[in-house]
């Protein structure tokens, strides 16, 4: 069984193959999140069995727009102006004591 990616102490990154990828919005209720995972994997099965290039640009469009009203792109979730260091090396952000500090046999 593979374990789950490591979340940042704050929960707003998990860690996949060294970089941070901002966590859907908390805030959202569970049926709302539900929904948008539905939108985002049907848009992605679209950009998957696309078969003109417009119809790939359509699908990637209503994939951008998911990911964004989970929060996973666009206008960060948190309130506090903390900056958005999604797809970074952890290393090079607030986060890298806590990705040094992370044990070597973590699945990611």
């Amino acid at each position: 069984m593979k374990k789950p990616y490591p979340k940042t102490p704050d929960g707003r990154y998990f860690l996949a193959k060294d970089r941070l990828w901002r966590c859907t919005d908390p805030s959202l209720s569970d049926s709302e999140r539900r929904r948008l995972v539905k939108e985002l994997m049907q848009a992605r099965l679209g950009v998957k069995y696309a078969t003109t290039d417009k119809e790939r640009s359509a699908a990637r469009l209503k994939v951008d727009a998911a990911k964004v009203q989970l929060g996973e792109r666009g206008p960060v979730w948190w309130q506090d102006g903390a900056p958005d260091v999604n797809r970074y090396h952890p290393k090079n952000t607030v986060y890298a004591d806590w990705w040094r500090g992370l044990s070597d046999d973590r699945e990611v």
